[in-house]
């Protein structure tokens, strides 16, 4: 059998700006996938670094790129993609994902009307609410993620 491919992949816990005094994580509503909520997230391009694929994926999938850096994730991690979705994606497997926790500045202005739209809706759920939103195959991703940065302080 073939080795699997992974996609390399940025993905954005987002804060919103009222952290550190209330930890409310974004997710969107993909727009083309009835009922998938997740965190921000996309490729990164040839020759490009984690953080500029961070920068540039978040001004593409939801507006605004105006975020503070709190943490990143050593680790990369790996996830196969759902039968349903793996044609779609096809030659990747999954995607393997840098994951970064930011914090929206309190300047800034979602707006998910850009070039390419991935989202239709966004909301600030809590840490327990996540997980009633978040589509199944990324439950373990982010449980594990978010453990990791709830470890180093940040949450």
């Amino acid at each position: 059998m073939d080795e699997k491919k992974y996609r390399p992949n940025v993905a954005a816990i987002i804060l919103s700006s009222r952290y550190p005094n209330i930890c409310e994580f974004f997710i969107g509503h993909r727009n083309d996938i009835k009922g998938a909520w997740q965190f921000p997230q996309g490729g990164i391009d040839e020759g490009e670094k984690p953080k500029e694929a961070l920068f540039r994926e978040l001004q593409e999938e939801i507006g605004t790129n105006e975020v503070e850096i709190l943490g990143e994730c050593p680790e990369w991690i790996k996830y196969d993609f759902p039968e349903t979705i793996s044609t779609k994606m096809y030659p990747f497997h999954g995607q393997i994902q840098k994951y970064f926790l930011v914090r929206l500045k309190p300047q800034a202005k979602v707006n998910l009307q850009t070039n390419e739209p991935e989202f239709d809706r966004y909301k600030f759920v809590s840490y327990q609410e996540l997980f009633e939103y978040v589509t199944h195959f990324k439950k373990r991703v982010y449980k594990n993620v978010l453990q990791y940065f709830r470890t180093e302080g940040f949450l």
